[in-house]
């Protein structure tokens, strides 16, 4: 018997041995994505929150709710849930109240800081590391508005000269 023979023999007689005991099934897994769902809302956004704080202010600091029910018009639940494989379900939940349109109250459960949060994303990175910096500096802000400078607005149509007026032929001749 040849080498190779040899070689391909010796593989078979491995992988029959590994598939039939189960094993490699336990080796190869498919890869599972985290699946994050909802609104991320953080012990700083809650913190913002004041009673008596219309419903537009609400919405720009905690986002569209994620729930608001026609039964319940004065009351707005966010909900958040983050799955990963092989951990159990994350799930926070924030519910905000109203009273004649403004913020009488809200409930929320224990909540992470945004520097907290986004450390937990990344599970491969290293523990000790410290999160990114989430602060700009005032060369950063400066440096921002100049790129983002607004330009000038158009002008009014009061402003702009009149289009040339061109004469047509009557549609129809007269009879």
């Amino acid at each position: 018997m040849s080498f190779s023979k040899f070689r391909i023999s010796l593989a078979l007689v491995a992988l029959l041995a590994l598939g039939g005991c189960g094993s490699v099934a336990n080796w190869v897994t498919p890869y599972k994505i985290d699946i994050l769902q909802g609104n991320v809302i953080t012990r700083e956004q809650v913190e913002a929150l004041k009673p008596g704080m219309p419903r537009e202010q609400v919405r720009d600091i905690l986002g569209s709710p994620l729930l608001a029910s026609v039964f319940h018009a004065d009351r707005w639940d966010y909900v958040f849930t983050l799955q990963r494989r092989g951990q159990e379900p994350l799930r926070r939940r924030v519910t905000v109240f109203f009273k004649d349109g403004v913020l009488e109250r809200h409930e929320a459960d224990e909540l992470p800081t945004e520097a907290e949060f986004v450390a937990s994303l990344d599970v491969r990175r290293d523990k000790k590391a410290k999160p990114p910096v989430l602060e700009a500096t005032e060369q950063q802000l400066k440096d921002f508005a100049e790129r983002n400078k607004p330009q000038a607005p158009p002008l009014p149509a009061s402003a702009a000269p009149a289009p040339a007026t061109t004469n047509f032929p009557p549609l129809e001749s007269g009879r």
